[in-house]
C-alpha cells in the first residue's frame, strides 16, 4: 500500500491527487518506511504551492523519523524555496537534532524577504526545541542563538521571533537579555513585544 501510494504521489496529474495521496502515506505513522519520508521530501518541490504546504504537515505528523533525511534533504538541496519547506518542518516538530541546523540558518546574514522569513521560522523552532527539551545543554544552547538573534541582527522581525521563542522557553536565563534588550531596542513594536513578555515572565514566576 505504501509503495502505491508514493507511485500515486509521483504521479498525480493534479494538487488534489498529489495531496490525497500525501495524506494516504502518512495515515499509518507506525508503519512509516524512509520510502514515504523520501517521497514526502520530493514533494517539497511541487509547483503548486498547496502541495508542499500539505507534505509539510506530513512531515511534522511523522516527526522525530522525519528529521534525519531532512536535515540531509536541506544539506544536498540547493533550492531555496525547498530549504524554507525543510525548515519550516523541522522547526514545527522541534526535535534536538535540529539545533545545529536551525542555529546556522538563524546565523546567516541574508538580505532578501525570502530567506529572512527563514531565520524567522528557525527562530521559532529553537523556541519551541528550548520548551520542549529536558536536557539543560540543549536548553542553554537554543537560548544562547536566540540571545544572539535578539540583539545582534538588524532584521527586526528576527528579534520579534526572538522574543516571542525566548518567552516560550521560559526559563529564568531568558530574562537578562531580555531585559538587556529593552535598553537597547528602538523600534516600537519590538519594545512593545518585550515588554509583553517580560512581563508575563514576571507574572507567572
Amino acid at each position: 500500500m505504501t509503495n502505491n501510494n508514493g507511485q500515486k504521489l509521483q504521479q498525480a496529474a493534479t494538487p488534489n491527487e498529489a495531496i490525497e495521496a500525501i495524506q494516504a502515506l502518512v495515515a499509518h505513522p507506525q508503519r512509516v518506511s524512509e520510502d514515504v519520508i523520501t517521497a514526502l521530501i520530493g514533494a517539497l518541490s511541487h509547483h503548486h504551492p498547496a502541495v508542499p504546504a500539505a507534505a509539510v504537515d506530513g512531515l511534522v505528523e511523522l516527526g522525530s523519523a522525519s528529521v534525519n533525511p531532512l536535515i540531509a534533504a536541506f544539506e544536498a538541496s540547493g533550492d531555496q524555496a525547498v530549504q524554507a519547506h525543510i525548515i519550516q518542518a523541522l522547526a514545527r516538530i522541534g526535535d534536538p537534532k535540529a539545533l545545529s541546523l536551525l542555529e546556522d540558518v538563524i546565523g546567516t546574514s541574508i538580505a532578501n524577504h525570502c530567506q529572512g522569513n527563514v531565520r524567522r521560522v528557525a527562530a521559532r523552532g529553537l523556541g519551541r526545541i528550548g520548551s520542549l527539551a529536558k536536557d539543560a545543554a540543549i536548553i542553554r544552547q537554543a537560548i544562547d542563538k536566540l540571545t544572539w538573534a535578539l540583539l545582534t541582527p538588524e532584521d527586526w522581525a528576527l528579534r520579534y521571533a526572538a522574543i516571542a521563542s525566548l518567552q516560550d522557553i521560559a526559563q529564568p536565563e531568558v530574562m537578562p537579555p531580555l531585559q538587556q534588550a529593552l535598553t537597547q531596542e528602538s523600534d516600537r513594536v519590538v519594545q512593545a513585544r518585550l515588554n509583553r513578555a517580560i512581563a508575563q515572565l514576571q507574572s507567572s514566576s
